[in-house]
């Protein structure tokens, strides 16, 4: 039974460690249900039966609050509802809600804010994942990120279906007198014994004048229709035939168009500009300074941007290091004991171990990546209409309840007179878990009321003005013998995402950054001496958080250096990393990533396997890589990737959402880099911002395994990045002895 009380909670539990933490203030708080936010200016003849299904004449429309930037989170969750509420699949709408806090994300800060090892289930472990739902509700984290929607959504979307199919059920047994024990549901109908099909439509009204049950019974597996079946998803069609309607589609009547220009260098600020020509360009209404830069808006957004070209502009220095290196070299000064952020793994004694340990048979190395930028398909754009005392938005975002705050203080209106309209996105990545672009949309409206602006950023402006992953620097020793690896030290360096993305929403964050030494810590290997260390880079460039955050690039730092170790001892790569591994569904994944990719069977010379795995975001994840060294390049063959994510919702997309995962390292790992001269970053578009092209892409087997222990699922977006690089890597030293421990790989060996 689920009790409704609890509908929007991850674990149906307070943790007693949670109150005894100092949160017992807010218990109150935290315990109370959030009204229901359907019912302000619910339509005439409309009816809702709880913040998740919305019901009216023309139809059923399911709230599904996380975003949507291609990864098919609104089928995901509309699964989830439709599965209980017994829906037939697609014969409904979908509608993101508006931002509030009963849709808050009770699953991420759990995962990321205390250092407690996906793989621990101990009552410190789950009091502190409970810790994380009640900060995740007391913040008003409405947040997509972290890979968190599925576990956030899995109890409470279910529980949101199975309460309003309750419901309709009484009101039909209110209105035939029939008991609700003889009725039944199908495909959006409730069924009488004489074989009569009521539409939830006929019922909605009656059924929302109706108290909620405080219980009810969740399907067992076995009776899924919808969870567990292979889906369309729900935006296939649309997408597939240029249907489907991004932020930047948007059109309405006497819509204005405008763009920005902003100083490249970050936060370096505007000296001065001369905006006399722009203002003369064709179709130009109105060129405005807004903050750190200048706006223009225009008749058309091609005249937006012909004129945003026309603008003299006096930009301020950087308040950083201006070039690359100068960032690395303040990278490599940060492994001090000064700047020390974190040592959350310290098991055996590594000094005591290096120090006794005969020389040959210790192994240093140095790694480094680059800045990457998020570079979606869709540059940054919003829709902005202030009128009356009223502000409309229309954009993609991740952080609705956030970009509420941040329009309302930029238009200097009350929160409750902005109105948040969430658009799809194309891509993301992480880039719409800022707020930036839409706080200088909101600019432009209070210089230009009563009429919609369409804002949109060029792509060099996108391009020059993201937030991009953070440069990260390892140092790393090691210990073989027996044939074994007997010690490993890995140190990392890296800016806290955490202060700079956070900050910019005014949340502070105390205590070690997790993301610094995500996806290396917390490695499931039962290495003898075993230590990893974080270390804090100086605010630089100001960051944010790209696809797996840190583990992004710590799945190279760390697995490449393993991979170094587990050759020096003279082992078999895949063999050691499963006798190393302490974690039985990691050591499954690791079996199974050998079992499909044939590891151990002879290949021609210059070819070479590389095998890698990363834990990240609570799931393990091994991939091989399989590569050709030709007289012109490495050309990649296969790859596989094997996941383990307890509980697979709709294979169709979990296959897609792997091998886009695997993609996308890949091209990273191979391709790109955002490099700094004077300041400002030096790419500007895809032509110097290369990614992988498909006749590059190999062919790719992907593998979800299910693990159907109780209340443990996970998501999957993120966690196919981290191994692909490290996997690649391994794989050209396999091919060709060329050990390489800087990306882009690239700048080392070319690909065909």
């Amino acid at each position: 039974m689920a009790n409704i009380a609890r509908i929007a909670r991850r674990t149906f539990l307070i943790g007693a460690g949670a109150v005894a933490a100092g949160l017992a203030v807010g218990t109150y708080l935290y315990k109370r249900e959030g009204a229901n936010p359907l019912l302000k200016n619910l339509p005439d003849g409309a009816a809702t039966l709880n913040p998740y299904v919305r019901i009216d004449a023309s139809g059923i429309t399911l709230i599904t609050p996380r975003a949507d930037k291609g990864q098919g989170a609104y089928s995901v969750q509309a699964a989830l509802i439709a599965e209980e509420l017994d829906l037939a699949w697609g014969e409904f709408k979908v509608d993101p809600g508006p931002p509030d806090n009963v849709y808050y994300n009770g699953a991420l800060m759990g995962e990321i804010v205390f250092p407690i090892a996906a793989t621990s289930d101990s009552f410190i472990a789950r009091t502190a994942r409970g810790m994380g739902d009640v900060m995740g509700k007391m913040l008003n984290l409405q947040l997509t990120g972290g890979s968190s929607t599925v576990p956030d959504a899995f109890d409470k979307l279910r529980v949101a279906g199975a309460v309003a199919r309750q419901m309709l059920l009484a009101a039909a047994a209110q209105q035939t007198g029939v008991a609700v024990a003889q009725l039944k549901t199908a495909d959006g109908h409730v069924l009488t014994p004489d074989g009569k099909r009521i539409p939830y439509t006929a019922l909605a009204a009656a059924a929302g004048k109706l108290k909620a049950p405080s219980e009810v019974t969740l399907k067992p597996a076995s009776e899924w229709r919808l969870l567990g079946k292979p889906l369309r998803r729900l935006d296939i069609v649309p997408k597939s035939t240029g249907t489907a309607v991004y932020g930047i589609d948007l059109r309405m009547p006497d819509m204005v168009y405008a763009t920005v220009r902003t100083n490249p260098r970050r936060d370096g600020g505007m000296k001065r500009f001369d905006a006399k020509k722009a203002e003369a360009a064709k179709g130009v209404l109105k060129v405005v300074a807004i903050n750190g830069g200048v706006g223009v808006i225009a008749n058309n957004t091609w005249r937006a941007f012909q004129a945003a070209n026309l603008l003299e502009i006096e930009w301020g220095p950087a308040p950083y290091p201006a070039s690359s290196e100068a960032m690395f070299k303040q990278g490599s000064e940060s492994f001090t004991a000064e700047r020390q952020d974190s040592r959350h793994k310290d098991e055996g004694n590594v000094e005591a171990a290096l120090k006794a340990a005969d020389p040959k048979n210790v192994l240093q190395a140095e790694y480094r990546v680059p800045y990457l930028a998020h570079a979606p398909l869709e540059p940054m754009n919003a829709v902005v209409l202030l009128k009356d005392g009223r502000l409309d938005i229309w954009t993609g975002t991740q952080i609705p309840g956030f970009a509420v705050i941040g329009a309302a203080a930029v238009a200097g209106l009350s929160e409750d007179k902005v109105h948040m309209h969430v658009q799809i996105m194309g891509g993301s990545f992480g880039r719409r878990l800022e707020d930036d672009y839409l706080r200088q949309a909101v600019e432009l409206a209070k210089v230009h009321q009563g009429v919609p602006i369409k804002m949109t950023w060029t792509r060099e402006e996108d391009m020059t003005h993201d937030y991009p992953r953070p440069i990260v620097m390892s140092r790393a020793r090691g210990l073989v013998g027996a044939g074994q690896v007997q010690a490993y030290d890995l140190s990392v360096a890296a800016a806290s995402v955490g202060v700079s993305q956070m900050g910019r929403q005014n949340i502070p964050t105390p205590g070690p950054d997790l993301t610094i030494v995500a996806g290396a810590w917390d490695q499931p290997f039962a290495i003898p001496n075993y230590r990893v260390t974080g270390y804090r880079m100086p605010a630089m460039v100001p960051v944010s958080s790209w696809r797996s955050v840190g583990a992004s690039a710590n799945g190279f730092l760390h697995d490449c250096f393993l991979d170094e170790l587990i050759l020096a001892a003279g082992a078999d790569p895949l063999a050691e990393r499963i006798r190393l591994c302490s974690h039985e569904p990691s050591r499954r994944v690791l079996k199974a990533v050998g079992e499909l990719s044939g590891w151990g069977t002879p290949l021609p010379k210059g070819r070479g396997r590389g095998v890698a795995f990363t834990l990240s975001f609570g799931v393990p994840t091994a991939e091989v890589v399989e590569v050709t060294a030709t007289p012109k390049g490495i050309r990649i063959d296969k790859a596989f990737v094997v996941a383990e994510v307890g509980q697979v919702l709709d294979p169709v997309n979990i296959e897609a959402q792997m091998t886009g995962g695997m993609i996308w390292g890949l091209s990273h790992a191979m391709m790109s880099e955002l490099t700094y001269a004077d300041g400002a970053p030096e790419q500007t578009n895809f032509h110097n911002y290369p990614s992988i092209r498909m006749v590059q892409v190999p062919q790719i087997v992907a593998k979800a395994l299910q693990n159907t222990g109780v209340g443990h699922i996970k998501g999957i977006g993120e966690p196919p990045v981290p191994p692909a690089a490290p996997a690649l890597a391994n794989a050209i030293f396999a091919a060709t002895g060329q050990r390489i421990r800087e990306l882009p790989l690239r700048k080392h060996i070319e690909f065909v």
